[in-house]
This record gives structure tokens, sequence and C-alpha cells, in this order.
């Protein structure tokens, strides 16, 4: 990791390293999240056998982003990050993401459509963090709790909109005082 957090300039290395990388951080990530629904599939069918194919396919959709992320990642300046951050937070509020954070949290027949459900819900928050800096500790902290957070909460409006709006306010910063965002490294 010695040089990989480089801020919106972050270079991906080889593919072969980034999927190593990209499977263990949505692992570290993704799966305290998914507990609930583990567990319920697991009730559901009655077989903790099922368990390690659940969780497995369900890493394996995570996988295929970090597979598509790869050819289409390019490092960003200040503004398109900011820009990227802004789209996130607006992506709080649609009825999309409400549709899929709500499908997230009920039982499902298999890992693969809770991946699918769970990668709608939080596909703004990880744009986000490939916009701030893909291999930053603390970005990948904040936003693994913030999925986390939405995973285990029902969506309310009282905690969803601060958030949402929070997210579009970090955007705004970083296209018009980046150097004021900790931890960002820009390139301007």
């Amino acid at each position: 990791m010695n040089g990989m957090d480089m801020g919106v300039t972050t270079r991906l290395g080889s593919f072969a390293f980034f999927v190593a990388v990209w499977v263990s951080m949505m692992a570290a990530m993704m799966l305290p999240g998914a507990a609930p629904a583990v567990l319920r599939h697991a009730h559901a069918t009655g077989r903790v056998r099922a368990v390690p194919f659940f969780v497995g396919s369900y890493l394996a959709v995570w996988t295929l982003v970090g597979v598509a992320v790869y050819p289409l990642y390019r490092p960003l300046g200040s503004f398109a990050a900011g820009a990227v951050v802004i789209a996130a937070g607006v992506y709080e509020f649609t009825p999309l993401k409400r549709h899929f954070r709500r499908r997230c949290r009920e039982s499902v027949r298999s890992g693969v459509e809770f991946g699918l459900y769970c990668v709608g819900s939080g596909i703004g928050l990880m744009l986000m963090l490939v916009a701030l800096s893909i291999m930053s500790v603390p970005w990948m902290s904040v936003i693994a709790v913030l999925v986390l957070v939405q995973k285990l909460l029902p969506a309310k409006a009282v905690i969803d909109v601060p958030l949402g709006l929070a997210i579009v306010g970090l955007g705004i910063l970083i296209v018009i005082a980046p150097s004021s965002v900790p931890g960002l490294m820009l390139s301007m």
C-alpha cells in the first residue's frame, strides 16, 4: 500500500494486484453489514452449509464491480472528484437508491441477488470512494461505516436527508476549496 494512497491521483497498479486489494477491501467493508442477510438466508434455508456459497457469491458481485472499475478508472483532479461526490450525494435522494436500499435489507434468494441490490444501494458511496482516493484507509473507513449504517438501520429522513446534504456539501467544498478537506491529497 506504500505509495498507493495518492488522493485523487492514485494509480491502481497491476490488474491482479488491484483485484486482490479490491476483494479484501470489499470483504472488510461489506461483510459486517451483510451479516443480518446471511443469518436470514441460513435460517430461511435451514442450511448452514449454504452460508459460504451465499457469502462467496455476494463477494463475487462486488468483485465484478472492481473488475469494471479497473479499466474505467482515471485519476481525477479536484473539480471532477468534487462533481462525483456531489452526484453521490444527489443519488442518496433518488427513488432508485431507496428501492435498492430497501431490497438490500429484505430476505433474498441468493448472494448474487443480495449483492446486486447492495451494489445498487451503495454505488454512490463506492463512486465517492473511487473519486476521493480508492486506496485511502480513512476514506474506506468512513464509507464502510456509512454502508453499515444504511444496511442495518431502516431508511429515515431524519438521518438520510442530512447525510445526503453533507455529501453534497463535501463535494461542493472539494470543488471550491479542495485544500480545506483533510486527507485529500489533490492535484489541481
